[in-house]
């Protein structure tokens, strides 16, 4: 928890203008959150925060280099990561979720830690699938060789010419219409 304690930030004496602030953090910054996604990293982050009287906007921007394990040859190797996000923290009468980027937080909160936003856009920047650079290129060259197939190319088909005398009972009722 000691590693988090630098991500807090006490909103209740900020003057209501734009304020800069800039983290830089390795590995232990990813082992305070419980989770298995992230765990050697390093990162920079510069956050603007633009305070007001009904809300906090909160304009993120990190870049680092996460260590990831290939999901094909379980090989370690460095994710490049970069990233712009933005949340509003609206004043409200009690703390709530309102969507992806809007939080309700009380009006009388005097410190706010802005880890935990760091850590959630740094997981969302990496890709779903883990693989190593070094293979990227194949994988393109393996789709380039397949080939999609969504029906039957015509006259495989050996009732070619021959209609279902259903279907013609039907033609047939149709055209009497």
């Amino acid at each position: 928890m000691e590693e988090l304690k630098k991500y807090n930030i006490d909103i209740f004496s900020l003057a209501e203008k734009e304020h800069v602030y800039d983290y830089a953090s390795g590995s232990g910054f990813f082992r305070e959150f419980p989770q298995d996604l992230i765990e050697n990293g390093r990162f920079e982050a510069r956050l603007l925060l633009d305070k007001s009287s009904t809300m906090i906007r909160l304009d993120f921007h990190i870049k680092g280099v996460i260590e990831q394990v290939c999901d094909r040859t379980l090989e370690k190797y460095e994710e490049k990561v970069e990233t712009g996000n933005r949340i509003f923290l609206k004043f409200g009468d009690r703390d709530e979720e309102l969507t992806d980027e809007i939080e309700m937080i009380q009006r009388n909160t005097a410190r706010i830690n802005v880890a935990r936003y760091i850590y959630d856009f740094i997981a969302l920047a990496l890709p779903v699938k883990k693989l190593h650079p070094r293979l990227r290129g194949e994988e393109e060259s393996d789709d380039a060789d397949e080939v999609l197939v969504y029906g039957q190319p015509k006259g495989d088909d050996p009732a070619d010419g021959q209609v279902d005398p259903r279907w013609e009972a039907l033609k047939n009722i149709k055209q009497n219409k």
